[in-house]
């Protein structure tokens, strides 16, 4: 609940009309949910500008407009200079009016399912709110602050980059008190240049922690282990890993039957439905974050066992009898990797089909990335089809390198990948696909009917 005088010194605008000072029930920036007395933002974004549908607004009841335009109608207006600012302010005041645990995950890879596996394990004991899906953003971050009352007792955020400035924005908002990097790799290189830049702008989130503050990472990620320790001692540090000393350590690593099972610090039996060995550290991060708040190994355990991975990250699921290993949700190099190594560890009596679609946002190693991963292909894979200009670059190494040309299948549209993988190739029950490939590329679509 907010008034118009307070939304007025929260965003530092101009009050240009008041009709009363009733009561605002709540915050949107969607005209086709809003509710009637709800304060409506309106949102410049790339593809949308909300100010189209201040009209919508009014008329569905709004009781407060801010915008950065002046606007006609009988309801209280603040004008902003910068509407997506005004929504970060009133996020964080909604945050400082709780006294309670924020915890925040940001890194390279795996911070979505790092976030959900947090929140899904303290979930057993306490009421938690967090970002659904990957909503990380200026909008999306704020948005899910602004749904936090009384009943809830700890927060888990995901916070997403790709230009500098956006963590530390984003941590400013929230104010964790613990701080997850899960990685450095090469993601959104077009933006931060190179491995150095991408840790600069992640490693924010520990500059910007809340007290008492605590920054858990991944050991094995060398930038992480060299850098964390010593250049900040504002945090208590935990370390996760699997080949370096860590608080919390997983060993005795074994894949069977889509599932992945480990010993936490040589002792506790830990089991995930994944044959992704990455989300090893995403489980570590979790009990890290379970230990700090009580929670013992064995309904820690127990309650990883039953998580539910997100779609389209390493999701195995079966269309017309075959097996798909759905990874479509997003691409870089790190996390291509990975999912290739898990396409390696399957056991079939069938064929390896890779189809692969550009990573975007790699600036000017785009080209050399993609030429790698034809070299890892060539170990791996039975089939190889590719979507897109860039993805065309592995085609080529493979071919130059003596993979056969019946082999490889060099697409301009992902129409025509599912042709050749749904029409040419006669799949049985015995292959085994891998989908993977950029968020822009949409390559779930494969899987549509």
């Amino acid at each position: 609940m907010f008034t118009v005088n307070e939304l007025l010194k929260i965003t530092r605008g101009q009050l240009v009309k008041k009709v009363k000072d009733l009561p605002i029930k709540g915050i949107s920036i969607d005209s086709r949910t809003l509710r009637s007395k709800e304060a409506f933002i309106a949102i410049k974004g790339k593809n949308f500008d909300g100010h189209d549908f201040i009209k919508e607004a009014i008329k569905k009841g709004a009781s407060c407009i801010i915008a950065t335009e002046k606007i006609k109608g009988k309801v209280s207006f603040i004008k902003v200079k910068d509407t997506i600012k005004a929504l970060g302010r009133i996020a964080h005041y909604q945050r400082k009016k709780f006294d309670l645990p924020v915890i925040a995950v940001t890194g390279s890879n795996g911070k979505t399912t790092a976030k959900e596996m947090i929140a899904w394990v303290l979930g057993k004991k306490f009421k938690v709110l967090k970002n659904e899906g990957t909503k990380n953003n200026q909008i999306g971050l704020p948005l899910t602050l602004l749904k936090l009352n009384s009943s809830h007792k700890i927060v888990v955020l995901e916070l997403g980059t790709n230009h500098f400035g956006e963590i530390a924005y984003l941590a400013k908002i929230c104010e964790p008190n613990i701080g997850i990097i899960t990685n450095i790799g090469p993601a959104h290189l077009e933006y931060f240049e190179d491995l150095e830049g991408v840790y600069k702008e992640k490693s924010n989130l520990i500059k910007y922690l809340n007290k008492p503050s605590i920054a858990i990472f991944n050991s094995d990620d060398d930038i992480l282990r060299k850098k964390i320790p010593s250049n900040f001692s504002n945090a208590f540090t935990l370390k996760c890993g699997i080949k370096y000393p860590a608080e919390f350590s997983a060993s005795r690593i074994e894949l069977k039957k889509e599932k992945v099972s480990f010993f936490l610090n040589k002792k506790y039996k830990f089991t995930l439905a994944t044959p992704g060995r990455y989300n090893i550290y995403n489980a570590l991060y979790a009990v890290s974050v379970a230990r700090i708040f009580g929670m013992d190994y064995k309904e820690i355990a127990l309650r990883l066992s039953n998580f539910v991975f997100p779609a389209g990250r390493l999701k195995i699921i079966k269309k017309k009898g075959i097996k798909f290993i759905d990874d479509t949700y997003n691409a870089n190099p790190a996390s291509l990797e990975e999912a290739l190594r898990v396409l390696a560890d399957f056991k079939v009596k069938g064929r390896k089909i890779f189809v692969m679609a550009d990573m975007l946002e790699l600036g000017k190693y785009k080209e050399l990335f993609h030429k790698q991963v034809g070299e890892k292909v060539l170990k791996i894979c039975d089939i190889f089809i590719t979507v897109g200009k860039l993805s065309k670059l592995a085609a080529k190494v493979c071919l130059a390198k003596g993979y056969a040309a019946d082999k490889i299948f060099i697409c301009e549209s992902k129409k025509e990948a599912k042709d050749i993988l749904f029409n040419r190739l006669s799949l049985t029950k015995h292959d085994i696909v891998l989908l993977k490939g950029s968020r822009l590329m949409q390559m779930e679509e494969l899987l549509n009917k």
